[in-house]
């Protein structure tokens, strides 16, 4: 988390609907190929659970742990987990820079959009090493906010990336997390780091419909509003011009938004 401690979007309802729409196909299919049955994972910041559920399915019987500070979200990813069958898995909460498990108790740890929110990534990453079985691996993906791109071209979004830029430096994070993985990876010491890329896009009229619908009420009512407003670098009139820019764009028929992240694979 960032230096107070918080997650910059908070875990209103449109957060939480936003993480819910994340699978380990869609989001963590760069670790996919390196999944076997039996394994031991931990995935840190494990949210509402969704690319949990789909990971432990992947190492089945493998014990998988899902590890969330926030208890909404957890209540959440356990409710997922008891409808989906899966019993090889179990929620707890926690804290990345302080991780309640023995030193190489795991196979594998994962980590979906976590560093861009810490104050210490570098630190983040070597504590789940510490949790790293050897010769097991560490698998980190984050967003690049700079890297986004969108068609038609938006005045309004162009404002609402400054402000998030922002929001998420004072409290200590990297908007561009994406970019920096590699480097941290190395700061850390780490050697055998491979770094990819992946990409979410937004470009038919469900997605696009979703998409713009769910940042519209994040910009005006999740924790990325309150602390904008908390810091003074937005009104609520700001807020609302943002969200109207973000239902603009949303009902464009030819819409398109691409959100780029950075992806290594860590071998311990």
């Amino acid at each position: 988390m960032g230096r107070d401690g918080s997650y910059t979007h908070g875990h209103h309802a449109s957060v939480l609907a936003s993480h819910g729409w994340r699978t380990a196909e869609n989001s963590a299919g760069y670790l996919l190929p390196h999944l076997n049955e039996g394994a031991d994972l931990l995935d840190v910041g494990c949210g509402v659970g969704t690319i949990t559920v789909g990971l432990a399915q992947r190492v089945n019987p493998g014990r998988v742990v899902g590890l969330d500070p926030a208890g909404e979200a957890l209540m959440k990813a356990s409710e997922l987990a008891d409808a989906s069958g899966a019993e090889n898995m179990l929620f707890e909460q926690g804290d990345v820079h302080s991780l309640p498990y023995a030193k190489g108790a795991f196979d594998v740890v994962h980590a979906h959009q976590l560093l861009q929110h810490l104050s210490d990534p570098v630190a983040a990453l070597v504590e789940m090493a510490r949790v790293t079985r050897h010769g097991g691996l560490i698998a980190v993906r984050d967003a690049d906010y700079a890297a986004m791109s969108w068609y038609p071209a938006s005045p309004g979004l162009e404002r609402w990336r400054e402000l998030y830029r922002s929001v998420i430096a004072r409290s200590g994070g990297e908007a561009d997390a994406g970019r920096r993985l590699l480097a941290w990876a190395h700061e850390a010491g780490f050697e055998d780091v491979t770094a990819t890329a992946g990409v979410w896009c937004y470009a038919d009229p469900d997605d696009r419909a979703w998409w713009s619908d769910t940042w519209a009420t994040r910009v005006e009512h999740s924790g990325l509003a309150e602390h904008a407003l908390e810091e003074e670098l937005a009104t609520p009139a700001d807020l609302a011009e943002l969200a109207e820019a973000w239902r603009e764009w949303g009902g464009q028929d030819d819409g398109w938004f691409v959100v780029v992240h950075g992806e290594i694979l860590i071998r311990v």
